[in-house]
């Protein structure tokens, strides 16, 4: 697969996925450089706003298996990655897998569960495996966890732990719609179920042939430095209580490779690295006096006018 294919089956995703979804092609892109970039996506906002469908719609858009947990706060370790069951019969203990041997998992409403049980998704997505009981298992490849929950429920809810939120890729709001969109929509789901007339238009065999490609994308090592910059500003700041760690960087620059990717070039701009900086970075920082997510937003984007950007021919 060259670069010209991977765009273009790109594309034909995120216009799969538009059919079910209506006026937020930048969410639904985001969320594929997320996914071709191997790292996971937590979406927040209010209920009813889609972030369920826009989850369902990107699993059915493509050939891979799918497994949803409901999350509550009686919902176990074990009802996650499995357990390992007595065969009385056999007199040998059989592993039962739990809904994580998947390819794409939807944590729905992940905040509802206990940070014990929360952190059973940890090693899943550092590190593509979960160990139960000493065992370890790998997961398939590629694995995908699309995490939801809802900012205004707070009864019952236990705010995801540092630790858990870094090892999201990026956080997304999906956001209310216009009246023309919400207008589109309506008339759209008058008489018809997108979802479930959805088919998968990419394999799991695309899908990491696509994420192969990214390790082509050139970077310049000045838009590197640029990039440790933005983290390093996060961390110096004596307002801000825990700055963006090193995994945030290098989430940054592979998100960054793969905003090039779907604009069809094989080398990264600054305007790649702008535009990922707030998905990428805006759940990592924590202030000292605790600010809402828009405090979040503004914060970064006078970091985007504080650190210079480099002006080099990037393309040479």
């Amino acid at each position: 697969m060259n670069l010209e294919e991977a765009k273009a089956k790109i594309d034909e995703v995120q216009n799969n996925i538009g059919k079910v979804i209506v006026g937020k092609d930048d969410v639904i892109r985001k969320m594929l450089i997320c996914f071709i970039s191997g790292g996971h996506v937590l979406l927040e906002d209010v209920p009813g706003t889609g972030k369920t469908m826009l989850a369902k719609s990107m699993a059915k858009s493509s050939d891979l298996n799918f497994a949803r947990i409901q999350f509550t706060p009686d919902l176990l370790p074990a009802d996650i990655t499995g357990l390992n069951i007595y065969n009385r019969a056999e007199e040998r203990f059989e592993f039962v897998p739990g809904p994580v041997m998947t390819n794409v998992l939807l944590a729905d409403e992940i905040n509802r569960a206990t940070p014990r049980t929360q952190s059973a998704l940890l090693e899943a997505m550092q590190e593509g495996q979960v160990t139960v009981d000493g065992n370890t298992r790998k997961l398939e490849d590629p694995f995908f966890v699309i995490a939801t929950q809802n900012p205004v429920e707070t009864a019952g809810t236990f705010p995801l732990p540092e630790a858990e939120l870094d090892r999201f890729m990026m956080e997304l709001s999906i956001g209310q719609l216009s009246v023309e969109e919400e207008t589109a929509l309506l008339l759209r789901y008058e008489k018809d179920a997108p979802l479930e007339s959805l088919t998968a238009v990419i394999t799991g065999e695309e899908i990491l042939a696509v994420r192969k490609l990214l390790d082509e994308i050139s970077i310049h090592e000045d838009l590197v430095k640029y990039i440790a910059k933005l983290g390093n500003a996060t961390r110096e700041d004596p307002g801000v209580y825990m700055g963006v760690s090193p995994r945030g960087s290098l989430f940054l620059m592979r998100a960054a490779k793969a905003s090039a990717l779907l604009e069809g070039r094989n080398y990264v701009l600054p305007d790649d690295i702008k535009e990922m900086i707030q998905p990428v970075f805006l759940h990592r920082i924590i202030f000292v006096n605790r600010r809402d997510r828009n405090s979040k937003a503004e914060y970064l984007n006078t970091i985007i006018n504080r650190v210079e950007v480099p002006s080099e021919n990037f393309h040479a």
